[in-house]
Order: structure tokens, then C-alpha cells, then sequence
């Protein structure tokens, strides 16, 4: 035993696992390491200081959750920093095109490794690190090695720490390489294939937004661009009394009334934010737990469920089977973390305080079709609008859901929609699992690459 003395780090199957690698290594990480650096995350609380919602000079700062197995690095849910920080607190660690990005610290997976698209400027964040190595091609290659199972246990067993693992530097770089570039074009074919599922199931949930409006007979307006001229408007006095004074609020009347269907505020058909009964159960009794997480912003599903005894519902929001859950905070609110929520321990639950609680009146509106309605990336977009509270910590006030028209068509009517939204879905998640699919071939495969002629 030299160095460390911790006996999960001599575990057989790392041990056997170390000793086949060894067989076939080209080197240590620190070998194809030219420089590296990591990053740090400015302060949430000053985010007018560090922070930026300009797409257009926001600078992306890369986190965990935007790089992927695949190795390309996820942008759709980036956060921008300025310039300022970018080129002050954070220069030491900027992000080009051919850079290697690597998580080191978190749950999860270890070594997690994605490399930035051509052209990309960008920085990281304490829990990744940024290598510099000789080329493009160099790094995509040991992306492609450092996002198979194999690198992935070599670098678990080297982490330290026990409910956030990490990986130190000296640790990272100490990570054996098999440096072989037949398992490129094995990860880049399984890329596209991903890619091409991936995409058909993203447009399979686009168009069930432009299925509701037509089917219910609803024209909505253009959006406005952020331009001067259309963030100049004029509002009467008597418009302003009883509410709000805030300009966003009052620059334009949105609502999904319909052409053809009574419209009526939700308010009138579903209750906001009712109170939860836990009427039979004791402290020690078991109720559902909900937390933000387990709530699917892509599918808009309850991933899955927990419980907690009752006695622990204090502080939380409280809610019973067939209720509508929808996250009225920022960023939860614009990536559509909603959901109808079933299966309820003893029928009721309780979680994440930063849920609207949408809760049908009666059986004459179905709460998929309530939720569907409210998942509308149209509407969510225009929920901004309604934003109370802090920088960073900004909700949806549940006057915006109260007073929002929506048209009530009969129960036929909805049950046809939500069978149709409902197989749209379920069509869209089979893709998203035959994408995964993709990429779990493709690890099979360049492990026999790697190991084969070691076996």
C-alpha cells in the first residue's frame, strides 16, 4: 500500500480493472494535459454584478449539468456571466473551442467529459476543470475515453470524500489513458443517431402546443421583440387600481380565450393554491413526497415518488392526488417543471414550497387538460412577466394563474386532447430512450476496443 491507505481505493474490482489498463495505456492524463485550470461561481446574490440575461454578450459559464456523455456540451439551460467577470474574477479560467471539460466534484458520475462546439468562448465553474491539450482532436478522443465505464471507475476510485466526492488534481492527471482513436468515429455515428432521436422527440413535444391552439381555436398575438420602441407603452389610470404597478405586468393582456370555446378565468373552474387536508392520517402515517427535482421539465411527468410521515409536512406545500404542481420559481418556471401528480401515499403529499397548486373544482375539467394548458411554452414565457421578488430567487405571483382566461370545452373534448398530448408524450419518450440506447452500444463497443486484445 503506498499513498492512500482507504480500503475502498484496493477494492478487487479496481484493482483487476487498473491492472488490464495498465496493459494497454498510452499514458497518464497529465500526458495529453497541457494546462489546466479550474473555475469559481460568483455570488448568486449579486447577480446584477456578475451575471448577464444578454444572449447577446452574456458569456456561457459552463456547470455540471451542461456536459454530457456524449461529449458534446449541452447549452440549453447555460447560465451567462458578463463580460466583466468573465475577463476579471473568472479570466484564469476561460473556455475555447478545443478545450477538454471535466467534472471533478459532485454526485454522480466522475470524469464526466464534454468538449465546447467550434468557435465557443466561454468559463466554468469550481466543479469542473479545463484542460488545454495538444488539438481538437486530442480532446474529443479523451472525451470519448474518460465517458466510458472504464474511466469512470478509475476516476471514482481515485475521488475522495464521502456525500460529494471529488476529484483533486494530482488524482485527475494520474487517471491511465488508452489513448485509441478508433473509438472516435464509434462515439461520433452513435452521436448522430442520438442527436436525430433526440430531435424528433424534442419536435413531437413542440408541436403538441400548436395541436392545443388550433384544436381550441386560439390565436395568439406575435411576441414582441426587446427592443426600446416595444417596451415603450401606455396603460390608464384606472387599468393600475386593485393590483399591480409594476410596467411588465400591464404591457400587454395575455389570455388563451378562445374563438369558438366558452372562456372563462381559471380561477372560476380550478382552485389556487387550496388547502390540503390531512384529515384521518396521524404524525406517524405516511404521505407522498414531491420534490422539485423529481419532476421532469422535458416531459412534464412525476419522475417518481417518495414519502415522509406526516408529522414532517410542516413548512412544505400540501397537495392530493390529481392535483396540477407548477413551479412558480425561476428557472424551474420557464423550463416547465409541472406536472399532474398521482399515486399519492394514503392520497395526499406534500413538497417543494416553490409549487403553485392547481386543483380542478370539479369533474366538468379534467387537470391534465388544466396542465397542459398551463405547460404552454407560450405562456410561460409571458408568466415572466408576473415575476415577484429578488434577483435570483423570483416567483410567479398566482394572480397571473387566477386571472388567466382559458377556454373550458366539454369533457369529451378534453379527453380526446389528453389522449392525444398523452400519446405525443409517451412516443416522445420511447425516442429519448432509444437515444440513450445509442450511447449505451457505443460504450459496449469501445470498451471491447480498449480492452479486447487484453481480455
Amino acid at each position: 500500500m503506498t499513498g492512500r491507505h482507504d480500503a475502498r481505493y484496493y477494492l478487487p474490482k479496481f484493482t483487476r480493472l487498473e491492472e488490464r489498463v495498465a496493459a494497454r495505456a498510452t499514458g497518464k492524463l497529465r500526458d495529453y494535459s497541457r494546462q489546466s485550470a479550474g473555475g469559481a461561481t460568483p455570488k448568486a446574490e449579486e447577480k446584477e454584478k456578475y451575471y448577464s440575461d444578454d444572449p447577446e454578450t452574456g458569456i456561457p459559464f459552463i456547470r455540471v449539468q451542461n456536459l454530457s456523455v456524449s461529449g458534446e456540451l449541452s447549452l440549453d439551460d447555460v447560465k451567462l456571466i458578463n463580460l466583466e467577470t468573465h475577463h476579471g474574477m473568472l479570466a484564469r479560467s476561460h473556455v475555447g473551442p478545443d478545450d477538454l471539460l471535466t467534472k471533478i466534484t459532485g454526485v454522480g458520475r466522475m470524469a464526466v467529459s464534454s468538449v465546447p462546439p467550434p468557435g465557443f468562448q466561454g468559463n466554468i465553474n469550481q466543479h469542473l476543470v479545463r484542460i488545454k491539450t495538444k488539438d481538437r482532436h486530442t480532446s474529443e478522443v479523451l472525451a470519448a475515453y474518460l465517458n466510458t465505464d472504464i474511466a469512470e471507475q478509475l476516476a471514482t476510485r481515485r475521488a475522495t470524500g464521502g456525500t460529494r466526492p471529488a476529484l483533486d488534481y494530482p488524482a485527475l492527471r494520474s487517471i491511465p489513458i488508452i489513448f485509441d482513436e478508433r473509438i472516435l468515429p464509434v462515439v461520433r455515428s452513435a452521436r448522430e443517431r442520438r442527436n436525430q432521436r433526440l430531435g424528433e422527440a424534442a419536435a413531437l413535444l413542440a408541436s403538441i402546443d400548436d395541436y392545443l391552439l388550433s384544436e381550441l381555436g386560439i390565436t395568439l398575438p406575435p411576441e414582441t421583440e426587446n427592443t426600446l420602441a416595444d417596451r415603450t407603452f401606455h396603460v390608464r389610470a384606472h387599468e393600475l387600481g386593485g393590483w399591480r404597478f409594476d410596467p411588465p405586468v400591464h404591457k400587454s393582456k395575455f389570455s388563451l380565450t378562445s374563438e369558438k370555446l366558452d372562456s372563462v378565468p381559471l380561477s372560476r373552474v380550478c382552485n389556487v393554491n387550496p388547502l390540503t387536508s390531512f384529515g384521518g392520517l396521524h404524525d406517524n402515517d405516511m404521505a407522498g413526497f414531491v420534490p422539485m427535482d423529481a419532476i421532469s421539465d422535458r416531459l412534464g411527468i412525476v419522475e417518481y415518488l417518495g414519502e415522509r410521515r406526516v408529522e414532517e409536512c410542516v413548512g412544505y406545500t400540501t397537495f392530493r392526488d390529481n392535483d396540477v404542481l407548477w413551479a412558480k420559481i425561476t428557472p424551474c418556471m420557464e423550463n416547465g417543471k409541472s406536472a399532474v401528480v398521482r399515486g399519492l401515499t394514503n392520497g395526499v403529499g406534500f413538497g417543494s414550497t416553490e409549487f403553485h397548486v392547481i386543483r380542478p373544482r370539479n369533474s366538468a375539467v379534467m387537470p391534465e387538460y388544466v396542465h397542459a394548458l398551463l405547460r404552454m411554452g407560450r405562456l410561460r414565457r409571458e408568466a415572466k412577466r408576473f415575476f415577484t421578488g429578488s434577483s435570483g430567487h423570483r416567483r410567479v405571483d398566482e394572480d397571473f394563474l387566477k386571472k388567466l382566461i382559458v377556454p373550458v370545452p366539454p369533457v369529451e373534448t378534453q379527453e380526446r386532447l389528453v389522449q392525444e398530448i398523452r400519446a405525443r408524450r409517451e412516443q416522445a419518450i420511447e425516442l429519448q430512450n432509444a437515444a440513450a440506447a445509442e450511447l449505451e452500444v457505443a460504450k459496449r463497443k469501445i470498451e471491447a476496443v480498449l480492452l479486447g486484445d487484453a481480455a
